[in-house]
């Protein structure tokens, strides 16, 4: 089984700009600051299209009089657009994390209406000052590496080649610098990427406001959801049990005044009531079985799922390691989950075979449910969303996986500390 959903950092980005140690002085150390000063040295050359950028940006106020100006604002737009994505993923693999993004939304839109909203957007604006700070603050960030190192043998040169008196003083000033590229490369490119960060607004305060967003829409859906799962209940309740057992009291009843008349009517009314009392208990229990299945309560995640693998009509593969118990909610939410997935494998994905696996690793229960079916789910269908907002709840994800032709793998992951 191939695991689509592993965790780590998306490729393509540079590794994270950590505070390197001083010592020991070491070939590997030596590469990876040789790396970021390559890095920081691409990021310096970024200054160029950007003061291209800020020119045309001037240059369009006064000629949109005459209609070149919004031309040249709407290169601008999308020039600004390009020039900040690529900032912004390098400053991701630097800081290994992601900044927010604000895709133009160009080909739906007329030229003058999406300048017009992209003047009004302050987003826009924090991105123009992050161009304007490539082409100024950012650049002297991001050549200093470059400079601390080629100081010493640009100056060494230049002492052999000229042999000026002022050389030999620079060429000695020149050897502190070198141990300050040592020590001061990677906070200086992680000074630049942060710097880079704040402007598109990756501030604490910001990532709070939009948690607090967050777990706000997550409490609604919650809210609706648990007010859904009530009235389907009660709705069970209704149709199944409590119909049955109004039916077993008719019945009793009828057999009660045939009993001295009619014996063998009234055995027959028994009989259809001890039946319907059946009947009842087994509606009842399929109830509780979807508010908290009793295999869940006894035997925890793992055995719950052996369980549910056991009713299904093709084949399935449990592998679980995990603790002996997971939080009940949490074991509540990832067992749905998990039936859900079984359960659009067996009617939709026509598969012949299915697996779970799971682990907890530090900070986190991962589970993945596959099957080699048809493929093709679609992430945003009624089951898989209301997986996912079963695991929003818990700060949990779902990741889908279900090329045409398959197969299909969904995992599950959720917070957990034990």
């Amino acid at each position: 089984m191939v695991d689509h959903a592993g965790g780590g950092r998306p490729s393509g980005r540079p590794a994270p700009a950590v505070a390197l140690p001083l010592f020991p002085v070491d070939v590997p150390g030596l590469l990876e600051r040789l790396r970021l000063t390559a890095v920081a040295t691409g990021t310096a050359a970024l200054a160029v299209p950007a003061w291209i950028l800020l020119i045309l940006a001037i240059m369009a106020v006064p000629l949109s009089v005459i209609g070149i100006g919004l031309w040249i604002a709407l290169i601008v737009v999308h020039g600004t657009a390009t020039l900040v994505n690529v900032l912004r993923t390098i400053a991701e693999g630097l800081l290994d994390t992601d900044l927010p993004d604000h895709p133009v939304d160009g080909p739906r839109r007329s030229p003058l209406r999406l300048i017009a909203t992209w003047v009004r957007d302050p987003r826009r604006w924090r991105e123009l000052a992050l161009v304007g700070f490539a082409a100024t603050g950012g650049l002297a960030l991001s050549l200093l590496p470059a400079g601390l190192l080629l100081s010493l043998p640009v100056h060494g040169t230049m002492l052999l080649v000229d042999g000026g008196s002022v050389w030999p003083v620079l060429t000695v000033l020149a050897v502190p610098m070198t141990a300050l590229w040592w020590a001061g490369t990677p906070w200086l490119v992680r000074a630049r990427a942060l710097a880079d960060a704040a402007i598109l607004g990756h501030s604490q305060t910001r990532r709070l406001a939009e948690r607090v967003v967050e777990v706000e829409k997550t409490r609604a859906e919650l809210i609706d959801h648990s007010a859904a799962e009530v009235r389907r209940i009660e709705r069970d309740l209704h149709d199944g049990a409590q119909a049955r057992i109004a039916a077993v009291g008719m019945n009793v009843g009828l057999a009660e005044r045939l009993m001295r008349t009619d014996p063998a009517a009234a055995a027959e009314l028994l009989r259809e009531a001890r039946e319907g009392t059946v009947s009842a208990l087994e509606d009842l229990r399929s109830v509780v079985r979807g508010i908290h299945p009793p295999a869940l309560a006894d035997s925890g995640l793992t055995g719950a799922v052996e369980a549910l693998a056991v009713a299904l009509p093709a084949p399935v593969t449990v592998t679980l390691r995990l603790p002996e118990r997971l939080p009940a909610p949490v074991e509540s939410a990832l067992y749905f989950a998990v039936a859900e997935c079984l359960a659009n494998a067996v009617k939709h994905a026509a598969a012949t075979r299915m697996w779970v696996t799971g682990v907890a690793e530090p900070g986190r229960v991962r589970l993945v449910v596959g099957d080699d079916g048809r493929g093709g789910a679609d992430p945003r269908g009624s089951g898989l969303a209301g997986i996912a907002r079963r695991l929003a709840a818990f700060d949990g994800t779902v990741a889908v996986e279900s090329p045409a032709g398959g197969p299909t793998t969904v995992s599950l992951e959720v917070p957990w500390q034990s």
